[in-house]
């Protein structure tokens, strides 16, 4: 297995208390300078835009029951030349940047070959940059710059379109970072018909609302620009690596044909769904990336590990799962205002839990030898130096344990 590492920057309040902005960087310095020296591969960092809390008092607000913030991390380019600037070895991933909001593909696409070029000036420069990208998680994010029903029939057709609008802010995202001269003409209009809609009667609502009973009905480009180059121009494209954040099989399938283009998923995710995943991918990933492997879809995963000193095993077993069972309730609480005992347990079924011992039992009967595991440790947790010592039980005793474990059933 490979072990990367993720941070949320999540300023949340736990236990009362609430970490200023300035102590939840210092945290994060803190903890990825110590993954570098570890020996994580990846420090992935979580990406939000816009005040949380301050989206409470909207007419629709989406999470009206979180306090504090998502995330402190709205610029992730910049935090990733921190990262470089401060470790040696470990490289740093997006998780994810939303391509659709604040300046969308073409700015986006602009930032990251500028970065690259400045990043790779260096020819000795072997640590890559990892995109995670998106549509957002959180729509208010894409209100805010314009990503909206233009019309009724948009309106109308808004469930269906968002995923439309995704698909073309990725096929000019990743045709300018390869290099294109491109405008709107060239990218592939959206047409849309009954097979975009869960049902008839949301179908329906499409063709009433534009005026009659068509049988496809098309959506202007959401970007409309004549012919531009991004530039720089002749960055170090060997330096970028490219992992899409959507679980649609027809797009994870055609952004590979611009670009090699790897896969997000997540821990909770059907093990069916996960193989199938690996193997639509075998086929579609682009021949420019080489064959495809299980490492190429990150898996993230909550990790609660006790092994404090001076404890039983029991003991150490007794105070993860307390730590879990509080951390998954404070998270369902947040996001829907009432704890669901079954959603708690659901998430905890799909954690890491307990001791060293437990916890490599636990990867080794849930996951491939050959994943890619992004470990998340600050999970409602803003004790840093409790976070480090648990990356640091990973790698000496949870990891070592992990090889012996594959290595027994081998």
């Amino acid at each position: 297995m490979q072990y990367d590492i993720f941070f949320s920057i999540s300023q949340t309040p736990v236990d009362g208390h609430t970490p200023t902005e300035a102590q939840m960087f210092r945290n994060f310095f803190d903890q990825v300078e110590a993954a570098d020296a570890q020996g994580f591969g990846c420090a992935w960092i979580a990406e939000s835009h816009l005040s949380s809390e301050v989206q409470k008092g909207n007419r629709s607000p989406v999470i009206p029951h979180w306090e504090g913030e998502v995330g402190l991390n709205s610029n992730f380019l910049a935090l990733a030349d921190h990262v470089f600037r401060r470790t040696g070895r470990i490289e740093c991933g997006s998780a994810v940047m939303n391509i659709v909001c604040m300046g969308g593909p073409i700015a986006h696409a602009e930032r990251i070959g500028s970065w690259l070029a400045l990043h790779g000036l260096d020819p000795a420069e072997r640590r890559r940059i990892r995109v995670g990208f998106s549509a957002g998680r959180f729509q208010f994010m894409n209100e805010a710059s314009g990503i909206l029903a233009r019309d009724a029939v948009e309106a109308a057709a808004w469930p269906a379109l968002r995923g439309q609008v995704f698909a073309e802010a990725c096929e000019i995202f990743l045709r300018l970072l390869r290099g294109d001269t491109l405008s709107s003409d060239d990218v592939a209009p959206t047409v849309l018909t009954r097979a975009n809609f869960r049902s008839d009667a949301d179908w329906q609502k499409v063709q009433a609302a534009a005026g009659g009973s068509p049988d496809a009905v098309g959506i202007p480009n959401r970007w409309a620009f004549e012919s531009l180059k991004i530039v720089p121009q002749d960055f170090r494209r060997d330096l970028l690596d490219l992992i899409i954040g959507s679980h649609d099989p027809a797009l994870q399938v055609q952004v590979n044909q611009w670009m090699p283009v790897k896969v997000f998923n997540l821990s909770i995710t059907r093990p069916d769904v996960i193989e199938a995943t690996h193997a639509r991918m075998t086929e579609a990933f682009h021949p420019s990336g080489g064959p495809w492997r299980r490492g190429y879809m990150p898996r993230t995963t909550f990790v609660f590990l006790n092994e404090e000193p001076g404890l039983s095993q029991d003991e150490k077993r007794a105070r993860a799962h307390a730590e879990a069972r509080a951390a998954l309730g404070a998270y369902w609480k947040a996001l829907q205002g009432t704890i669901d005992p079954s959603k708690v347990e659901k998430a905890a079924d799909n954690a890491l839990i307990g001791c060293a011992e437990d916890v490599a039992r636990q990867a080794v009967d849930r996951f491939h030898p050959d994943d890619r595991l992004m470990l998340w440790f600050d999970f409602f947790n803003h004790d840093s130096a409790r976070v480090i010592a648990n990356q640091q039980a990973w790698m000496d005793k949870v990891a070592p344990r992990i090889a012996e474990l594959l290595e027994e059933r081998a």
